[in-house]
C-alpha cells in the first residue's frame, strides 16, 4: 500500500515537472496528467506584425508562462527585443520564464498572481497616451485590456499560443479517478478545470467530483461548486509552485 499521499499535477506538459519534482522532494507522489495542451496559433500573420512593431510599444504584457514561452520565442527568432518596451507579467512564473532569454519583467505583482494584482501597481495607475500589446493565448478575459483602456492607453491583443483540450483514453482516465486513488489534484485555472471535466466524460464526472482540489483562485472555487464538485477546494495563496506545495503541506 502507498504510504504516500498521492497528486494529480494537470499543467500543461511543459510546466509540470518542476512542481512534480517538488512535491516529490517533500514526500508526495506526483502524477502529471496535462489538462490543457498548447499549440501555435492558427495563423502567425498578427504575431508576425506585433513584432514588425514592436518599438511603437510602450508596454507588453504577458499574461502566462506559455505566453512568454511561445511569445519571446517568436519575437527574438526575428529581432532583438527593443531596450524602449517595457515588459509586465502577471505572475512571478511568467517573470522567472523571461529569464533564460535574458530578459526580466518591469512590472509583476508580488503576493496575488492575476490581472487585479498587477493592475494595482502604482506605475499602471496613468497610462495615458501609452501604447500597450498583451500576449496571451486564444480568447480569455478581457479585464486587463479594459481597464488599461480606460486608464488611457491604447491596447491590443496578440496570440501567441491555443489553448486546447487534450484527447485522453476513457479506460486510463477511469482508472485514475477510481475511489480513493488520488488525494488531490491540483488545477491552475477554470480552462483547466473545465477540460477535466470534460476528459473524465460521463462516466468519470461522478468519481471526478469526489475527489479533493487544490486551486489557485476564488474563481476556480466557484467553479468547482458549479460544476458538482463534492469538497470546498483547498486554495493555495497564488499560483506558484511553492505556493501550491506550501498549501498542500499546510492541509
Amino acid at each position: 500500500m502507498n504510504s504516500r499521499q498521492r497528486l494529480l499535477v494537470t499543467r500543461p506538459a511543459a510546466q509540470s515537472a518542476r512542481l512534480c519534482a517538488l512535491l516529490e522532494t517533500a514526500g508526495y507522489e506526483a502524477i502529471s496528467l496535462p489538462a490543457i495542451e498548447i499549440l501555435d496559433p492558427v495563423n502567425l500573420y498578427e504575431l508576425e506584425a506585433v513584432c514588425d512593431e514592436l518599438d511603437s510599444y510602450d508596454l507588453a504584457v504577458f499574461v502566462s508562462v506559455n505566453a512568454v514561452q511561445k511569445g519571446v520565442e517568436f519575437v527574438l527568432d526575428r529581432r532583438e527585443w527593443p531596450e524602449q518596451t517595457a515588459i509586465a507579467t502577471v505572475g512571478a512564473s511568467s517573470a522567472e520564464a523571461l529569464l533564460p532569454y535574458g530578459l526580466s519583467t518591469d512590472y509583476v505583482p508580488r503576493q496575488q498572481f492575476n490581472s487585479e494584482a498587477l493592475l494595482a501597481l502604482d506605475e499602471l495607475q496613468d497610462m495615458t497616451g501609452q501604447r500597450v500589446i498583451i500576449f496571451r493565448g486564444n480568447g480569455g478575459r478581457e479585464y486587463l485590456h479594459d481597464t488599461l483602456t480606460d486608464r488611457g492607453a491604447e491596447v491590443g491583443y496578440v496570440e501567441a499560443y491555443r489553448r486546447a483540450c487534450p484527447v485522453v483514453d476513457e479506460v486510463a482516465m477511469l482508472k485514475l479517478l477510481r475511489p480513493g486513488y488520488l488525494d488531490y489534484i491540483i488545477v491552475t485555472s477554470n480552462e483547466t478545470l473545465q477540460n477535466l471535466f470534460e476528459m473524465a466524460g460521463a462516466a468519470g464526472q461522478p468519481l471526478l467530483s469526489e475527489t479533493p482540489l487544490v486551486v489557485v483562485s476564488q474563481r476556480q472555487s466557484m467553479l468547482a461548486r458549479q460544476l458538482g464538485f463534492k469538497r470546498v477546494p483547498l486554495l493555495a495563496a497564488n499560483a506558484s509552485d511553492a505556493a501550491i506545495v506550501a498549501a498542500v503541506k499546510e492541509n
